[in-house]
């Protein structure tokens, strides 16, 4: 079970800089772009086995350090940037822990086999019944 998001920002780290792409005046002015820092192997909220598979799942998102980076600069806000990139943060840590359920073999049952073989018969009948018609 993971802890709720509130419980994570403690060990968070930002990073600002100027962000890119359309903003007028403003992209040149305001850092509004947001990175965030977490560092897997440091978390005191993570057990050892939520770790081990964070870092396997996120290798490809991961520093050499071990950090997940992840950034944000959707909008022209800086607080509204940080409040994305703690969202996509919670969903990506959401989203590697998650389990899938076992899947458990079945068996049609002898009516739907039955059902299924009598559809198939007709259908070939039907097609048998095909043909040229000799006068």
């Amino acid at each position: 079970m993971l802890p709720p998001a509130d419980a994570f920002l403690p060990e968070l780290q930002f990073q600002t800089s100027r962000s890119s792409g359309p903003g007028g005046q403003n992209v040149n002015k305001v850092e509004s772009r947001v990175e965030l820092r977490f560092s897997i192997p440091a978390s005191q909220l993570l057990t050892e086995e939520q770790k081990e598979t964070l870092l396997q799942k996120l290798a490809s998102k991961l520093t050499t350090e071990s950090e997940l980076l992840i950034s944000a600069q959707e909008d022209r806000s800086q607080l509204r940037n940080k409040e994305i990139a703690v969202q996509k943060f919670y969903e990506t840590l959401r989203k590697a822990l998650h389990k899938p359920k076992a899947r458990k073999a079945t068996k049609p049952s002898k009516g739907a086999v039955r059902q299924r073989l009598e559809s198939k018969k007709k259908h070939g009948d039907k097609k048998a019944n095909r043909g040229r018609v000799d006068f």
